[in-house]
């Protein structure tokens, strides 16, 4: 395995691993922020103004901005980018990790990602070989941005590798991996299309104990990261599910600003939504297993909805540790539409 490692991860890239990222008395890691960043897809829209952008590429850039700022923390930034090739004929590294402590850029490498499965082994490596020692008062963060993440087939995820599937029992083993400690992380931030779901939220909780999502459409807007460059501000009294909630109704300002489609983001607090998750599983997970053995014919019939749509979801335990963040859409039929559930699930 180790041969493995040092093979993909080899690169053009300098790269830094000096005594500064070894844990002292003189380093203090307060905060532990690990940033995925899928850019293996189309990610290229036109602002307001008519500027051609790159979603992936200014997250990529926000990111930066947050491990530079805080001066606590320790950041692992993974961007996944699209499979290219020099001179037509020799394949380029797809996958850049940079790892920050302290403000600093510690060390910058390119490596091939996972060619036939998407796991996160290789992340997973980097992200045990650098991490500082753990601390039990260590608040940590896992951010995953990207498009909507599919709860059934997942083919074509990655524009690079079509036949590749991708899902979010995928990314659920993944955190499984990073959290091999047992220690959850205190906050997972899902930047993605329609992450609020009864199955999506069931399959990620076990590795978080807040999750922020969106039930909706974020088109590519993302969550603002505004609000983590200062941690030794924000968080200064410890209570990361109030950070949750500030961070959520920030982002949605931010939304709300200059998207004219609706806006959701939810705070889920996992604890606090297990009975209703357990009461509507089978449901659910009934509806999935009919889906996956649908025609893509029939699959371009259906639409996501709120659950709250559906009588079979409509229960007392509905709103239980839910922090719904809700406008609805400037125009079309669904301006009418007052409130959410923050829960999203499937119609035909």
């Amino acid at each position: 395995m180790l041969v493995i490692f040092l093979i993909s991860c080899s690169a053009g890239v300098p790269v830094q691993q000096e005594s500064r990222r070894v844990e002292n008395d003189t380093v203090v890691v307060r905060y532990s922020i690990l940033f995925i960043i899928h850019g293996d897809g189309d990610y290229l829209y036109h602002d307001t103004s008519g500027n051609q952008r790159i979603a992936d590429e200014e997250v990529l850039e926000r990111a930066k901005r947050v491990a530079e700022e805080n001066l606590s923390a320790e950041v692992f930034i993974f961007h996944q980018k699209p499979r290219s090739h020099f001179l037509l004929f020799f394949p380029l590294r797809d996958g850049e990790f940079y790892y920050y402590q302290n403000g600093q850029l510690i060390a910058n490498e390119l490596y091939w990602r996972d060619q036939d499965l998407s796991n996160f082994d290789i992340e997973v490596e980097f992200y045990n070989q650098f991490r500082a020692e753990s601390k039990p008062d260590r608040v940590k963060m896992f951010l995953y941005f990207g498009h909507e993440i599919p709860e059934f087939g997942g083919v074509g995820y990655d524009a690079s590798y079509p036949d590749r599937t991708f899902t979010v029992h995928d990314l659920a083993n993944g955190m499984k991996a990073f959290t091999s400690d047992s220690t959850k992380f205190d906050l997972l931030v899902l930047s993605t299309c329609y992450g609020g779901t009864p199955y999506t939220i069931s399959m990620l909780g076990p590795y978080a104990r807040t999750i922020i999502a969106s039930p909706d459409n974020l088109h590519l807007s993302y969550f603002d990261l505004n609000y983590l460059e200062n941690l030794n501000l924000g968080l200064q009294d410890g209570d990361v599910p109030a950070f949750a909630n500030r961070f959520a109704h920030q982002s949605f300002e931010r939304l709300t600003g200059y998207i004219q489609t609706a806006v959701s983001v939810t705070v889920y607090d996992v604890d606090s939504v297990q009975e209703y998750l357990e009461s509507v599983s089978t449901t659910y997970e009934n509806t999935l297993d009919t889906l996956n053995e649908k025609t893509q014919a029939f699959l371009a019939t259906i639409e996501h909805c709120d659950c709250a749509d559906i009588p079979a979801y409509v229960l007392p335990t509905m709103n239980n540790g839910v922090n719904v963040f809700y406008r609805p859409a400037l125009f079309g039929r669904s301006k009418n539409k007052l409130n959410h559930s923050g829960w999203e699930c499937w119609k035909n």
